[in-house]
């Protein structure tokens, strides 16, 4: 895990010396004050037989000037330093984080929630932030200030200083008490702020849904559920870390009360001096504060180990998808051939296969209509073909070579998906397109959009093209939005084009324009049209019936009306207005 998060720090090595080492050296002058501080009572005001001696006085002086002079200025480098070498860290974190999960397959993104990858960008990247600042400066300065306090206060006086090393002992005990019981409690809070996330989220993107069914009771019940979940844990952790107070502040005293005690009959009986006996007073200040930031770094550190395994789990999350040594660039057609292919998603660990023995030959430039009830794998199919996942068993072939021989990247280039659930980013409408082909002329999307039928209402806009887009697309309708997606998958040219139900939104007359215009204008792109409407699919060169993962059949629009009962009996529930796939399903 160290590994791992230390090949984050990269440009920023040299502000995570630099901090430490000023640290070290602010530490190390603030101990030397109280040696000056005592030389000037011991040598300058008690001095000269009594009276003193003012030059001892200035000379001493104007060493601790500069002695604080130095420590002022180590802190404020140390500080500068530090912020530049966590905030850096802090950016890199995010950044390796990000980066990872672009590169992440589908089924690596199922291993983490939404809410789970938001928490660890955010809440556990701030953490390790928090912490990392802290080792910088407090894991130097504390212990060098224990040490050379421990040092100094031995060479003033031995047995007077045993006072700290009782304190040390108790104050350690304290702080391991106290450390266990805090890290035991943050370890487990920061995975309830994925609740909570989720809960944030879930309530955000369906806020149109809660307020038509007036659930609004119901979703400030549950995000209080998860909010209280983190208060108590942060309550049970933090009044443990609340005891470091009054420990700290019971050891003082009870150290004030020895040394004064101690102290006095030293400077009775033995002679001590009053400067030592001030200087010590100092460094049991220092001593104690030195064992408390530590106590309160290990408390620090305990909050951010929680939070360093989770960003490490996506940092070391290896894509499950990865190019062969020496992968194909081009895809020479849009034949697909499916291969004895079985699926399993790995997320639900049943074992049991989504896909099962699925055997299909299509011909580069066909247009195959696919057709099954909730859950009969439709989308999974089609998500072989780009090798959004990979197969279980068997292989899917594009172009005549297998999906897994290609660079991901060629292959992706020429098969363009407008998924099941479809997604417009913010901006304008020429800049959602472009995402298609980032070079894509405006007549070359207006052309995608006069073949989705989308050019229509996006020439009524005031603005047209320039015309801004609400994130989710939300100021455009859903056939609106549908089409656009089509217009955007239209500009990459592909070779291989798949609709996931893309057009269940629009009317039929709309959906008859739009299957028209991608036979007559686009012939040697090979499409795949999976829909719930047979009306969708009937003129296609074939269609595909999936049921429970199987090929039921593929054939014709007209040898299925003829053969297979599942399609006979959609279509003549469709013919007779009795609805869509599903509803057959929930009959049989």
């Amino acid at each position: 895990m160290l590994k791992t998060l230390m090949a984050q720090v990269k440009q920023y090595k040299w502000a995570s010396l630099i901090a430490p080492f000023f640290s070290a050296m602010e530490a190390l002058a603030d101990m030397i004050l109280p040696l000056l501080m005592a030389q000037i009572i011991n040598k300058g005001i008690n001095g000269a037989g009594g009276s003193g001696d003012m030059q001892v006085v200035l000379q001493y002086g104007g060493l601790m000037i500069l002695v604080g002079l130095l420590a002022l200025a180590s802190g404020f480098i140390a500080g500068r330093f530090s912020a530049i070498a966590s905030t850096g860290f802090a950016a890199n974190l995010r950044q390796g984080m990000f980066e990872r999960i672009q590169g992440y397959s589908f089924s690596n993104i199922d291993r983490f929630s939404t809410a789970g990858l938001v928490t660890r960008l955010t809440t556990d990247v701030n953490n390790v932030q928090q912490s990392y600042q802290m080792l910088l400066r407090v894991c130097v300065r504390a212990p060098v200030q224990l040490i050379c306090a421990l040092i100094f206060a031995f060479s003033i006086h031995a047995e007077l200083s045993l006072v700290f090393v009782a304190a040390m002992g108790a104050l350690l005990i304290a702080a391991v008490f106290i450390i266990r019981k805090a890290m035991d409690t943050f370890s487990r809070v920061f995975k309830k702020y994925d609740d909570l996330n989720a809960s944030v989220q879930e309530n955000v993107n369906s806020i149109r849904v809660v307020k038509s069914f007036v659930r609004e009771d119901h979703e400030r019940g549950k995000f209080s559920k998860a909010a209280e979940a983190i208060y108590r844990m942060f309550v049970k952790a933090e009044t443990y870390v609340a005891l470091n107070s009054p420990v700290l502040m019971g050891t003082i005293f009870c150290c004030m009360l020895g040394l004064s005690w101690l102290g006095a009959k030293a400077i009775v009986l033995d002679g001590f001096t009053t400067g030592g006996l001030m200087a010590l007073f100092n460094y049991v200040m220092s001593i104690l504060m030195a064992l408390i930031l530590i106590s309160m770094v290990f408390v620090m550190l305990s909050m951010s180990i929680a939070s360093a395994k989770r960003i490490c789990e996506v940092l070391e999350e290896e894509s499950d998808l990865k190019d062969p040594k020496n992968p194909k660039q081009s895809v020479p057609d849009g034949s697909i051939v499916f291969e004895n292919v079985s699926f399993s998603y790995k997320k639900e660990g049943t074992g049991k296969p989504v896909l099962q023995d699925v055997h299909l030959r299509i011909e580069a430039g066909q247009t195959i209509g696919i057709i099954g009830g909730t859950g009969s794998a439709k989308s999974s199919l089609a998500n072989l073909i780009p090798r959004l996942y990979d197969v279980t068993q068997g292989a899917v072939l594009v172009g005549g070579s297998d999906v897994r021989d290609y660079s991901i990247r060629a292959l992706r280039e020429e098969v363009s998906m407008v998924l099941q659930k479809n997604v417009l980013f913010s901006g304008t409408i020429l800049e959602n397109l472009r995402w298609g082909n980032p070079n894509a002329t405006q007549e070359e999307c207006k052309a995608a959009c006069v073949l989705a039928c989308a050019d229509d209402f996006i020439s009524a806009m005031p603005e047209g093209y320039d015309t801004y887009i609400e994130q989710g697309g939300t100021n455009v309708s859903g056939g609106q939005k549908q089409r656009l997606c089509i217009a955007r998958a239209l500009l990459k040219k592909p070779k291989i084009l798949i609709l996931d139900d893309s057009t269940s939104a629009v009317d039929t007359a709309t959906d008859a324009r739009i299957r028209r215009a991608l036979r007559e204008e686009i012939p040697q792109t090979t499409k795949l049209i999976i829909a719930q409407r047979i009306s969708s699919v009937q003129d296609a060169d074939k269609i595909l019936v999936l049921d429970n993962g199987r090929v039921d059949a593929f054939a014709t629009h007209e040898e299925l009306l003829a053969t297979n009962h599942i399609y006979q009996e959609v279509y003549q529930q469709q013919t007779r207005g009795g609805g869509d796939f599903d509803e057959r399903m929930g009959e049989a």
